[in-house]
């Protein structure tokens, strides 16, 4: 008997293909014409990466076995067939790489429309993502409604004149697959959510609220890269293998928001929304060469967001630039009642951050390790020493997080059944526990769990107890807010400096945030991040630090097979 999906799935494909053949003719895009997507063997890519230095860079799959691309991108076929390739070309000057005043500049001057940007963007999605040699595997669903509410606010512009609207007004922007959003299943990559259909998560409707056009999806880590050991970064059951558009199955793509960095380097979007327990924006967003940003815990609500660790877990912006993180972190800030430890914020951080910042005077420490380690960030600091930075060289305490998995074990064996409770419609999502969830995965360990579920097992055996773990955070909180504040309040530093998520435990479990701008790429092509780690809310020095940095250095670069 034939499945239903695979019925469904010869129905998108036909109506594909009249598509088309009614646009074959006269429609000259991107490659010379937008593909269709075809299932293929990814044997061959798999078996090359057999002997890769990296050992779980040697993945048992590429493709994923679940996801039909065909129905994630047939509701907008249509829509971006209309866009020709003279079309993409004239709005690439205008859109590609520019920050999102440039943009907005943009389009009041007439030059562009909040339509024609959204096509630009699903565009390159379309060219790259429904071709398996330049997949990226990173974009796993769809806004069907996104064009129209682009034109509505081209309408909007036409009949009013529009007041102080937020710099996020009408900028496309994608969601990490475990922040619920209307319309768009959130699957935090695993099979076990395929169905499971939800509002939007608060920090989603504070970017509507402000004028945001949510434009898809992106793959993740699945369950945040707490379920199996050992295994790839990057890689779900529902979205496949995510790869780095700076060397696909090169470089790794770093965790768990994989598809955020992945997806925002290859400006498939102005911005991204990745999240963090522990170095779940800095890691992706170095290997990736973008501006990532891990605030401290409180100033984004975590309610709607699948969780690991009510702890640790923190939402942030990811980025190509500076400028545009103060700006989706200003969007996305304000009290949640529904998450206990949200704040309100009087800074608008867009409004504080500016290119006229300077590094002068500005205090920071050097890790003594590093520099004596890695010669990329010796040569960073001596840049920011001659950009005017007071530059002192520090050795923070040796300092062992022991019982960091603890916390994230009995959080998430707390705090995902509640976020199941809340949030997950039983019909469409009958496991309600990660015993539920271990059981499920092991009915079709090959499709569901090719890596195992090893970290999922060691929540069930974990016997910490909740009095023990109360202990356990209020100890490591302690000691890891000693690491850096014997260098920060000594020398009355402006911030730490380390490199991508090198330090990111320890900025978890001290609730400290953390700052990733683009440093330098190595001789191999691989981006590199230096990473600012500060006081609890003290975003808008970091900003102000980083803005500085970037202007200084202007780093980043496009990734060289997506610069068209």
């Amino acid at each position: 008997m034939e499945h239903p999906k695979t019925k469904i799935s010869w129905l998108v494909f036909l109506l594909f293909m009249l598509l088309y053949i009614s646009c074959k003719q006269d429609k000259p895009v991107g490659k010379e014409e937008l593909l269709l997507w075809t299932p293929y063997n990814d044997s061959s890519e798999v078996a090359a990466n057999q002997d890769h230095e990296i050992k779980r860079m040697r993945y048992q799959l590429i493709q994923s076995k679940v996801l039909d691309k065909n129905e994630v991108f047939a509701p907008l076929y249509q829509e971006v067939s209309k866009m020709s390739g003279a079309d993409y070309r004239a709005l690439r000057p205008l859109i590609l790489e520019q920050d999102i005043p440039t943009i907005q500049a943009h389009i009041a001057s007439g030059m562009l429309t909040y339509e024609q940007l959204v096509l630009f963007y699903l565009y390159r999605i379309y060219t790259y993502e429904l071709d398996n040699a330049t997949t990226l595997n990173t974009v796993i669903a769809l806004n069907e409604n996104v064009v129209a509410e682009a034109r509505k606010l081209d309408a909007l512009r036409k009949r009013t004149t529009l007041g102080n609207q937020h710099p996020i007004y009408g900028m496309p922007i994608l969601l990490k697959d475990n922040i619920n959003a209307q319309g768009m299943t959130t699957t935090a990559g695993s099979i076990a959510l395929e169905h499971n259909i939800t509002g939007d998560a608060f920090v989603v409707r504070q970017l509507k609220r402000n004028g945001a056009l949510i434009l898809g999806k992106v793959n993740l880590s699945e369950w945040a890269y707490y379920l199996c050991e050992g295994c790839p970064v990057g890689y779900s059951a529902i979205g496949g293998q995510t790869l780095n558009p700076y060397g696909r199955r090169i470089f790794e793509t770093g965790g768990s928001s994989s598809g955020s960095g992945t997806a925002v380097a290859a400006n498939y979007a102005v911005a991204a929304v990745g999240t963090e327990t522990s170095g779940s924006i800095l890691s992706p967003s170095g290997q990736n060469s973008v501006v990532g940003l891990k605030p401290t815990i409180g100033l984004l609500s975590r309610s709607g967001i699948v969780p690991i660790s009510s702890t640790l877990d923190t939402p942030g912006p990811m980025t190509k630039n500076v400028t545009d993180n103060a700006i989706v972190l200003s969007a996305m800030t304000g009290r949640d009642e529904a998450d206990t430890k949200s704040v309100a914020t009087k800074h608008v951080f867009h409004e504080t951050v500016h290119k006229s910042s300077t590094l002068e005077g500005k205090r920071l420490g050097a890790l003594k390790k590093l520099l004596e380690e890695d010669p990329i960030y010796k040569m960073t600091v001596e840049k920011l020493r001659s950009q005017g930075a007071v530059i002192v060289e520090v050795d923070p305490p040796s300092i062992q997080l022991k019982g960091f998995l603890s916390i994230l074990n009995i959080d998430m064996r707390n705090d995902l059944p509640r976020y199941l409770g809340l949030y997950a419609n039983r019909a469409q999502v009958p496991v309600r526990s990660i015993a539920d969830l271990v059981t499920f995965n092991a009915e079709d360990s090959v499709t569901r769990i090719p890596y195992g579920q090893a970290l999922f097992r060691g929540i069930l055996k974990d016997t910490t107890t909740q009095e023990a773990l109360k202990t356990n955070i209020a100890d490591l909180e302690k000691k890891a807010r000693t690491f850096f504040d014997a260098a920060l309040d000594t020398y009355r530093l402006d911030a730490i400096l380390s490199i991508n998520n090198y330090h990111a435990g320890y900025a978890a479990v001290a609730k400290y945030p953390a700052l990733g701008v683009p440093m330098a790429y190595q001789a191999t092509g691989q981006p590199m991040n230096l990473t600012l780690i500060g006081k609890p809310f003290q975003e808008a020095l970091l900003l102000e630090v980083g803005i500085a940095f970037e202007q200084a250095t202007n780093v980043r670069k496009i990734p060289p097979e997506m610069a068209n």
